[in-house]
């Protein structure tokens, strides 16, 4: 007899047939686990990579940031207000802007500890295991 979702009804099946579905059952258990394992790492290589990429976009943006930052000093000892205000203004830019990359980055690096581990996933399933065995 089938439920309407498709599942059989156990209730009537005997201790020997329940025991015999055991090892099917935690094969599947530890492919589920290993399944959520891989999804779990490629999420983290994803998210690592993204995030590494913002902060090297940091780091082009701030390597630009000092020749200009160069030239606002020599445009400011050799001339007036005009010249070193533009200076200043595109080095003021450029720092604002490797600060929002580098934000960014850190943001998506922080987002990865967030995730759940599936080590734990495992130990909370052992511990379960452990805790039914206990009681029988």
């Amino acid at each position: 007899m089938t439920t309407p979702r498709g599942f059989r009804d156990r209730s009537d099946d005997s201790l020997f047939e329940l025991l015999g579905d055991i090892p099917e059952l935690v094969r599947n258990l530890v492919v589920a686990e290993i399944n959520g394992a891989k999804a779990w790492a490629q999420r983290t290589a994803k998210d690592a990579g993204i995030g590494a990429g913002w902060f090297v976009g940091a780091l082009i943006v701030l390597f630009w940031a000092v020749p200009v930052f160069f030239a606002f000093v020599i445009a400011g000892l050799s001339s007036w207000w005009p010249v070193w205000l533009s200076a200043l203004v595109v080095f003021g830019v450029m720092v604002v802007i490797t600060a929002i990359l580098a934000l960014l980055g850190y943001l998506r690096i922080k987002k990865l500890s967030s995730r759940e581990n599936p080590g734990k996933a495992i130990a909370e399933d052992v511990r379960i295991v452990k805790e039914a065995r206990d009681e029988y």
